[in-house]
């Protein structure tokens, strides 16, 4: 994942150079990665959000807006499972599954 990530963040912030900030887990919090990522990003501010070591469940920050919208797909049936062979295919259905997500929130009725 970490040296992949380097290629993917490249991609993702050449495409939306607006995007000043980067959350990660504790598994890219190596040197090695920081370097890698500045070469190519050099706008990028790295926030690595580390567990705790308590024995009782803690809110990270900013991790459960990731876990609650893989959640929310993962209500998609299509999603629930890895069935695409094609990446072009599963990324298809996580847009649908995006837009879908949207119209209901766009479309409830507000009191």
């Amino acid at each position: 994942d970490r040296d992949g990530g380097v290629l993917l963040m490249g991609a993702l912030f050449g495409r939306y150079p607006s995007l000043l900030k980067l959350y990660a887990d504790s598994g890219y919090q190596g040197p090695k990665f920081q370097e890698e990522l500045k070469k190519v990003c050099r706008k990028i501010n790295v926030e690595i959000v580390k567990r705790t070591d308590a024995g009782k469940f803690v809110v990270l920050p900013r991790r459960w807006v990731v876990e609650r919208t893989i959640g929310w797909l993962n209500r998609c049936r299509r999603l629930a499972k890895d069935w695409e062979c094609l990446n072009q295919n599963a990324l298809a259905f996580l847009r649908w599954a995006s837009i879908r997500s949207m119209l209901r929130r766009l479309c409830q009725e507000r009191i």
